[in-house]
């Protein structure tokens, strides 16, 4: 049975900082094309970040030199570091895993930037 648990979300002030982790199990994790999305009320559902088996990354245009993603696959994990967090930001969380297919999903992790 395929796992994806997220966890690190929660209330932030405009600035600051959130570590999210997405720890995964049920499959080959170290093959699998990793990436966070997120939503936003009364908004589709958009990629935040990817990361790559090889460990190629690829950022939206909104997240780029504040939002790091990295993976360590000895823990079945992949990590979204968020700083400079803007209101705009405030969304569910999604991590996804995918290999030559849709993927899998976790059940979200809210982020909301207030002050």
């Amino acid at each position: 049975q395929v796992q994806l648990v997220e966890s690190g979300g929660g209330l932030v002030q405009p600035g600051g900082s959130l570590r999210l982790s997405c720890a995964a199990s049920g499959i080959r994790f170290s093959i699998y094309v990793m990436g966070w999305y997120r939503q936003a009320p009364g908004k589709q559902r958009e990629l935040v970040a990817g990361i790559t088996s090889g460990g190629s990354t690829n950022y939206a245009d909104s997240v780029k030199g504040r939002f790091t993603i990295s993976r360590d696959n000895a823990k079945n994990t992949v990590y979204l570091q968020m700083n400079s967090l803007k209101s705009e930001d405030t969304a569910v969380y999604y991590c996804n895993a995918a290999f030559r297919g849709p993927g899998f999903w976790g059940q979200g992790t809210q982020v909301t930037v207030s002050s």
